[in-house]
């Protein structure tokens, strides 16, 4: 049992799905006993009217027979209940209950019994108002300071007040500027009403104001009120809170001052009675309701307030002194007087559990039993450890953490890719122009040796490739078991992916003796897409802006026998010179040269080469695999093209300070078409109308440029988009080109990939060019470093976005450049600081100034020249476009 539970004293439930709210609950001596014991008056939406005086046997018990005093149906649902002196002519407590549409006072009365079923109450009506308006809530009090009687005030749901002086309804006045109702007080000090608006302000209007302002049935101003002889309704003072509030009450425990105390969707807010803020505390969690019951000490008044998670905080002041556990959420809270037990809890939530309860703890009487005392060996202790560190460490060597056999064994994943397209295309909504597109079928096998759980399939190719189905679940995968799916793969975008490649990964649960839930396990499987997926057979083109030539160290291949389903022969069957034709449109053009070992490679587009070149390569490496050559290896001895590269970097960081330079203004334009919005509701809402001042046309033009600019935004981040797959694809272009000009291993080409390529996406918040150059900069201060102060350096931990991209084009140079002066690219320390050993001098530092930056560009532009100018000093001699080919 909790220590801050709260004590349940009497439970009960009130009938069955009917529904209650803050207004439902009321205690008072309803029946005028006079002995100072409280009643229970609950009221239902469903128009049930209850009265209860718990009499329990002992503490906890539910409700007797006995307990419910009168249950009556009033047929229309019940708003709000509250007990004042509502009647003339004498001071007896009577029952207010308020409809939808009516307000009904009652007086409740109980007869003595002559027989054991005890006594009998009945309720009378004494008056009934028919409202005019839907009601919403009411309040009650000696309005205007009179004596012996309470007036009641009701706010209906359209922000009329309606006061009613007992039997008699007195006036209706509207609140100014009122949008939606809010909860409602009175103040009998400050003789004021006090509500929160839909502005989210708290106001205060004092009676006197209302009394003698504009009837509201009069809502038009007559000639009369333009000479002056009505008053307009204003307000008395006002705060904002910044929340919607969810209840309001006055309390006044002196007579020297009083507090209006509100409680907002986050916060409660104790005020002065001037509308000054005493205190407010922030709330952790969402509240449902509060009641300032009592002062303790000179100054401090305790509140109590119940929120969602079924807890009563007890604050004195900001202070929290207490918190109890509810069996339920309470809407509705009250203390008073029961049994001649003085301050019991009475809570209420919106079902119908009502509870009394009171604070307190009772004693556990649960003693923990002594444990057995024993003298440890601390000796035989230290020999058992050891022991059984050397079983771990034994294991450990032998098998892993885990067993790899067993590991490999539990989920087997193949892919295998259609030789033939589908015989119905599955491309719709494709935007590459008019070429049909393909689709091909891909099928992913998964094989279990042992029983698997929530088994997910998830399928990724590199846009604009799309699939018609990316996710696959299986809840449940037998020992022994094969699935298999099937999905097709083909090109939505005009332009061109940047890898063929497919990754198909499954994520599953291994239950195990000690994990029934299974152990969390990823396997993955990749595919690759074939070039015709994307690629048609085209006419070889004579010129092109951008060639690149591939040295190898075998006698060249038959590009008909490499790419057989490319074959587009001529008359004179050229089988040196072949043309690619993407479904974008651009066009591709690989020679081979008949007498010397080089292939080049020559588009109009420096991105796509690189399909074409990584694709030769490829078929390359497999067609002399068969032959059973071992040997086989290209090289790249031209210079890096660099300067076309970085072409691509300008013109994507050029699309993504255009990206941010229209957000900026869309978010300007948006704060302006909100702003004028405002004024024009205030324009339509005032009561004397003024004309618009041309406010409406000003709302057209700036409805329209907000849409113009967020047309803008999405076809800069579609063109963003597009670039930065380019780029992708030009990168790739450039590591290749790398690694072959400097014969760089495997894990060396990885570690330049994870540097280039570190992104999936691009965002203004993170980027491809600040990403690349802090990697970049890390291989530069490490591994590329020239001594091991420049290691030392620290790197900012913070990626923003730069003004240019001129910093990171020269630390790509100075990669190359280290590069080409031997540097090696390694992730170890201790090898990155024996290579800072071996080549004193040879790497220049890194620039830390301006100054530095221009001495080493200037040093690399002998190296990396402009590519454009390379085909003509380093030529293929023995071929030249499609000219003395078939020689």
């Amino acid at each position: 049992m909790s220590l801050f539970k709260a004590r349940d004293w009497w439970s009960t439930v009130l009938g069955e799905k009917e529904e209650f709210d803050q207004g439902c609950l009321c205690l008072a001596d309803v029946d005028n006993t006079g002995n100072g014991q409280d009643k229970i008056i609950v009221g239902s939406f469903m128009g049930y009217l209850r009265i209860f005086n718990p009499h329990p046997v002992k503490t906890g018990d539910g409700a007797q027979a006995e307990d419910l005093l009168l249950e009556v149906h009033l047929r229309d649902p019940i708003l709000q209940v509250e007990v004042g002196k509502f009647v003339s002519g004498t001071e007896m407590l009577h029952l207010a209950v308020l409809h939808s549409r009516k307000l009904c006072v009652y007086s409740v009365s109980g007869t003595l019994g002559n027989v054991e079923h005890g006594n009998q109450y009945q309720i009378k009506l004494m008056y009934v108002h028919n409202l005019q308006r839907t009601a919403c809530n009411m309040t009650y009090g000696p309005f205007g300071g009179v004596k012996g009687r309470d007036l009641i005030c009701i706010q209906s749901m359209d922000g009329m007040l309606m006061v009613f002086e007992q039997e008699s309804y007195a006036f209706g006045r509207f609140l100014p500027g009122s949008l939606l109702p809010g909860p409602l007080a009175y103040s009998s000090r400050t003789d004021s009403f006090i509500t929160v608006s839909s502005c989210r302000q708290v106001e205060s209007y004092k009676y006197q104001v209302l009394a003698f302002a504009t009837d509201a049935d009069k809502r038009q101003e007559t000639e009369q009120q333009k000479l002056g002889s009505g008053k307009r309704l204003v307000v008395d003072w006002t705060l904002n809170i910044g929340e919607q509030a969810l209840d309001i009450c006055v309390v006044s425990f002196n007579q020297s001052a009083s507090s209006v105390f509100v409680l907002g969707e986050r916060n409660f807010f104790c005020l002065k009675d001037n509308g000054q803020i005493r205190f407010m505390k922030k709330l952790d969690c969402s509240p449902s309701c509060f009641l300032p019951y009592c002062s303790v000490s000179e100054g401090t008044i305790n509140t109590l307030i119940g929120n969602h998670n079924n807890m009563l905080h007890i604050y004195e002041d900001v202070t929290l002194k207490w918190a109890t556990q509810l069996p339920h959420i309470p809407v509705a809270v009250r203390v008073g007087c029961l049994h001649d037990l003085k301050g019991v809890i009475v809570t209420l939530s919106d079902d119908g559990h009502l509870q009394c309860s009171y604070l307190g703890t009772d004693p556990s009487l649960f003693q923990a039993p002594k444990v057995e005392s024993r003298e440890l060996n601390y000796d035989e202790l230290d020999i058992e450890l050891k022991e059984l560190q050397k079983i771990i460490k034994d294991v450990n060597k032998s098998q892993g953490v885990w067993p790899m056999t067993e590991k490999e064994d539990d989920l087997k994943v193949s892919a295998v890719v259609s030789p033939n397209f589908d015989s119905v295309s599955q491309a719709t909504d494709v935007e590459v122009g008019t070429d049909l597109v393909p689709s091909v079928t891909v099928k992913v096998t998964l094989q279990n040796r042992v029983v698997l759980q929530k088994a997910k399939l998830s399928v990724y190719v590199q846009p604009p490739l799309v699939l018609t189905c990316d996710h696959f679940t299986f809840e449940f995968m037998a020992p022994e078991m094969t699935r298999t799916v099937a999905f097709s793969v083909y090109l939505k975008g005009s332009y061109m992916p940047p890898e063929l490649e497919g990754n198909a990964v499954v994520s599953y649960s291994r239950p195990t003796d000690r994990n029934p839930d299974g152990i969390p396990r990823v396997i993955q499987c990749k595919f690759r897409l074939p070039l015709k997926l994307i690629c048609l057979p085209g006419q070889p083109s004579k010129t092109a802006s951008h060639k690149l030539t591939i040295d190898s160290n075998k006698s060249p291949v038959s590009l008909l026998s490499l790419f057989p389903g490319f074959a587009n022969q001529s008359e004179d069957d050229q089988v040196n010179v072949m043309g690619f034709r993407f479904l974008g449109g651009s066009r591709v053009t690989l020679l081979a040269s008949k007498t010397s070992q080089r292939y080049r490679i020559q588009s109009e587009q420096f991105e796509d080469l690189w399909l074409i070149t990584n694709e030769l390569i490829i078929r390359l490496q497999e067609y002399f695999e068969k032959q059973g050559i071992k040997d086989f290896a290209c090289s790249f001895s031209g210079s890096v093209p660099l300067q076309e590269y970085f072409e691509l970097i300008d013109h994507h960081f050029e699309l993504r300070i255009n990206g941010e330079k229209l957000e900026e203004l869309l978010s300007e334009r948006a704060v302006q078409f909100r702003a004028i919005q405002r004024r024009l509701l205030t324009r339509f809402k005032d009561k004397t109308p003024a004309p618009l001042q041309h406010l409406d046309t000003l709302l057209d033009g700036t409805y329209k440029q907000v849409i113009a600019l967020a047309d803008a935004v999405k076809e800069n981040q579609d063109n963003l988009f597009q670039s930065f797959t380019r780029l992708k694809s030009a990168t790739h272009l450039v590591i290749l080109l790398i690694g072959l000009w400097q014969r760089l291993s495997a894990d060396q080409i990885a570690i330049l990939e994870a540097a280039f390529l570190p992104l999936q996406q691009d965002t203004q918040e993170l980027g491809w060019e600040e990403t690349v150059d802090a990697a970049i900069s890390h291989l530069l201060k490490t591994c590329l470093s020239k001594s091991s102060k420049e290691q030392a350096l620290n790197l900012s931990s913070q990626l923003s976005m730069p003004k240019d991209t001129s910093r990171l084009k020269k630390h790509i140079t100075l990669l190359c450049d280290r590069l080409a002066k031997g540097g090696r690219l390694c992730l170890s320390t201790d090898v990155a600081a024996s290579q800072t050993m071996v080549m004193p001098g040879s790497c220049t530092t890194i620039p830390e100034s301006d100054l530095e930056e221009r001495s080493v560009e200037q040093d690399s532009t002998e190296l990396f020249t402009n590519h454009k100018h390379l085909i003509v000093e380093t030529p293929v001699p023995e071929v030249s476009p499609l000219q003395g080919v078939s020689e």
